[in-house]
């Protein structure tokens, strides 16, 4: 059965639950949640298993804040013996608007800590990633307030249909594989 790491970053506290930036954590949680899997409480992560078309997924939601995601995805990588290209980490991207996500096999961290953080426990850029457009849309000196604060009403139906989605996008990497889900998964806008 082979196996995948799949890391949805975020910040754990109550302070934190429904920002932008705990997007991973969200997603995380969904698939977790229609695959009926219940997160315990590990090292480095809260951490949920699921067995699935002969895959098993270990999801995990890095107890170590966003900044040190690294330490944890290394941890599970060495102890579950997960390769890289197994691996998914989920993160919000200002980059992107809210209409689209972007699936990448490898790349820069873009400025995003917990990417970089990862890229340094790992050693290598080499490893998938889900990128949840959040778009940009704050005042010039505000983007830690904007990326640590909660979704704007307005924005919910949308976020909440892009989490549908991204849960099955993690599905079909682990199924068909990362390039037939870049395929189909970069060309999607989101539109309400």
């Amino acid at each position: 059965m082979s196996k995948f790491l799949i890391a949805g970053l975020g910040n754990i506290g109550l302070d934190y639950a429904g920002t932008r930036h705990n997007i991973g954590f969200d997603i995380a949680e969904a698939v977790a949640l229609k695959h009926g899997a219940v997160f315990q409480s590990a090292r480095l992560a809260d951490q949920a298993v699921i067995k699935w078309k002969g895959k098993q997924l270990i999801i995990i939601k890095p107890t170590t804040f966003v900044n040190e995601s690294g330490r944890s995805v290394k941890y599970w990588m060495d102890k579950e013996k997960i390769p890289p290209e197994q691996i998914l980490v989920i993160i919000d991207e200002i980059a992107l608007p809210l209409s689209k996500i972007r699936l990448l096999g490898s790349g820069n961290d873009g400025g995003h800590n917990g990417l970089s953080s990862i890229q340094e426990a790992l050693q290598t850029t080499k490893y998938p990633r889900l990128r949840f457009g959040i778009g940009n849309n704050y005042p010039r000196g505000m983007q830690v307030d904007f990326v640590l604060g909660k979704w704007w009403p307005e924005e919910l139906p949308l976020v909440k249909l892009k989490i549908v989605k991204c849960v099955e996008v993690i599905e079909s990497f682990v199924t068909i594989g990362l390039e037939m889900t870049m395929n189909q998964a970069n060309k999607l806008e989101f539109i309400l």
